[in-house]
Order: structure tokens, then sequence, then C-alpha cells
């Protein structure tokens, strides 16, 4: 496969009255056409601001960024935002209140022929299994059909790159497992790429064909699944990946009824 996303050692900085405070500090990464990846770490490791830096909304300092070899983003030019080819969904959804769900999904697709634009928006609501609620509002869904109604809506115009942050925060754990798994069915049988980030290790492993354990602005492993699992490059991420995976654990046996706040791992 051909590389989609190339990330060739940017950083990201911004001033500050304090001086100059580097996010991201000569980041690598490649992510070929048809995968999904995901930006895997703690809080203020800068992945979010990775993810807005290929949106479009950040400047870089140092680097380039291209896309299906087109540069993007350098230290000195920068594409807008609508002429990257990019689709986001935000951590909120965003979704418009007074529009119904075929309304939201087809947004972004008020230049295309009528006929083109319902056949589209059709297409994608079946995909998302939202048919039956087409003329519903968002606030009459579920938390997990408002998930699905923002992933439609960010396919819609057929981006070449999905960018997806934190797209499960706003559920429970039980449902953020099975739409993760969901989403990631969606987006392989769409065939779209697609790069999230999120701090949770079950909803990366879930979704993800490859992973970036992310800390202080850099990647410390970018590898499968198993790969990170069998051999971390470092204590680091084994340490992450360890302490993630017994934090999980303990949040699903709470849930399968530990008494009195009580955590009794099976």
């Amino acid at each position: 496969m051909s590389a989609l996303l190339e990330l060739d050692a940017i950083s990201l900085a911004y001033d500050t009255p304090q001086g100059l405070l580097t996010i991201v500090n000569s980041l690598d990464l490649t992510l070929e056409r048809g995968h999904i990846g995901c930006l895997l770490g703690a809080s203020g490791c800068g992945k979010t601001s990775v993810l807005r830096a290929i949106a479009g909304f950040e400047p870089l300092r140092a680097g380039r960024i291209l896309l299906d070899k087109q540069v993007l983003s350098t230290e000195h030019k920068r594409v807008d935002p609508e002429h990257r080819q990019v689709g986001m969904m935000f951590q909120d959804y965003a979704l418009f209140p007074h529009l119904s769900v075929e309304k939201n999904v087809a947004f972004g697709l008020r230049r295309w022929e009528k006929v083109a634009r319902a056949d589209r928006v059709a297409s994608l609501l079946a995909l998302v299994g939202l048919e039956a609620v087409a003329h519903r509002y968002p606030h009459e869904l579920s938390g997990g059909q408002q998930q699905r109604v923002a992933l439609a809506r960010a396919m819609a115009p057929n981006p070449e790159l999905l960018l997806l942050d934190e797209p499960f925060s706003n559920l429970d754990i039980d449902t953020r497992e099975r739409l993760a798994f969901e989403v990631r069915d969606i987006l392989k049988a769409s065939g779209h790429t697609a790069l999230l980030v999120t701090h949770n290790q079950a909803e990366a492993f879930a979704i993800a064909d490859r992973i970036g354990v992310m800390r202080s602005g850099a990647i410390e492993q970018w590898d499968t699944p198993f790969q990170l699992h069998k051999h971390p490059v470092n204590d680091f991420v084994a340490d992450f990946i360890r302490r993630e995976a017994l934090m999980t654990q303990r949040a699903q046996a709470y849930l399968r009824g530990g008494e009195a706040g009580e955590m009794v791992i099976s």
C-alpha cells in the first residue's frame, strides 16, 4: 500500500510570556491508504495538536505535512482547511440541533446535484444503520446514534482523510467499546483512511491498524497493536500499555457489579 498521510519532522510551538512553548517536537508518522491510525497518550502529550495541524487549524514551526504527496503545511505555507480534502469529527459531534439527521449528513454536500446528494445521504445512513431515524433530530437520538450521524456527515464529501478527535469520550464504557468496533467496520467498509486521537487504550486497540504511543510531543512507538503488546520499544511504552490495560480491566469489573464500589478482577 502507498502512504496517504506523511508527517515529516513536524514541530508545533507557541509564544508565551515565559518564552517559546514546544508542544510537538520533530514528529514523524506515515499512514497508509485505507488504514486506521491512532495517536494514544495522556492529556497534554500533544496528540490533539497534531490532529489540528493536519486539519489546517495550527501552523507548523518546522517540518512538513503531506497528503497523497501534496504538501499541505510547512513553516512558510499552509493550505486552508476547506481545501485539504480532510474531514473532521469533533469530540462533541457538533451536530446542528435544528436540522434532521439526513440534513445534518447532507450539510457538506450543498453544491452537489440534488439527486446525487440524496443518493449519497441514503447510502451513508444505510452504512451507519440509521435509515430508520433519518427524519429525527439530534436531541431525539442516543449518544451512540449521534456519534454515527457525525461520522456519516464527516464521510459525506468523501474526503481523502478522516480525523476523529476523542470520538467516544462522551459515551459510557460499554457503549464506547461496542461503537469502536462498529466505527472500525464502517470505515473499513467505506475504504476510508482515518486518524483518531484518544487517551483510552481499549478504544485504540479496538479500532486502529497502527497506534502511536505519545509522550511529551513525540511518538515513542508507531506500530501494530500486537507489536505494542508483545514488543514495546522501551520501558515507557511497556509501562503505559500495562497500566492502561489494568485501568480498563478494573473499570469493566466495577461495571459488572462490584459491591459498593468494590472492584473485583476476574
